[in-house]
């Protein structure tokens, strides 16, 4: 497959953060990262997010993001298990109170806690 540069592809703190544009749940986002060889989209920084919410504007849809809310409801880690450090929550988030395991971002960049099935644009990172 040719590689499309034009709104797909931009790069923050030596990451790589692209998009093919479609949106799927967010197991089928994890497969389709795993495919391509890199892995959802989790920021740990500003810039990163900056870089998440460039797709999230340009295509002016959700994306989920690498974070999952495990055994304690309101605390959510990287999916390797790590503690986040950096977060952007939209005021008074997460509040799904282990109900909504999955994080989304917004188009103005703030996360949301979200239900797992909901089709969100596919953003991975390399």
């Amino acid at each position: 497959a040719v590689l499309h540069l034009q709104k797909t592809i931009t790069e923050s703190g030596g990451k790589i953060f692209a998009t093919n544009g479609k949106k799927a749940d967010f197991n089928t986002t994890l497969q389709k990262c795993k495919e391509a060889g890199g892995s959802i989209a989790a920021p740990r920084n500003a810039g990163e997010n900056d870089a998440v919410l460039y797709f999230v504007k340009t295509f002016n849809t959700y994306a989920y993001l690498g974070m999952k809310e495990y055994l304690i409801p309101g605390n959510f880690q990287f999916l390797d298990g790590t503690q986040l450090t950096y977060t952007n929550w939209y005021s008074n988030e997460p509040s799904g109170k282990g109900e909504e395991e999955c994080v989304e971002m917004y188009t103005d960049g703030t996360w949301n806690d979200k239900r797992c099935n909901q089709n969100r644009l596919i953003v991975c990172q390399f």
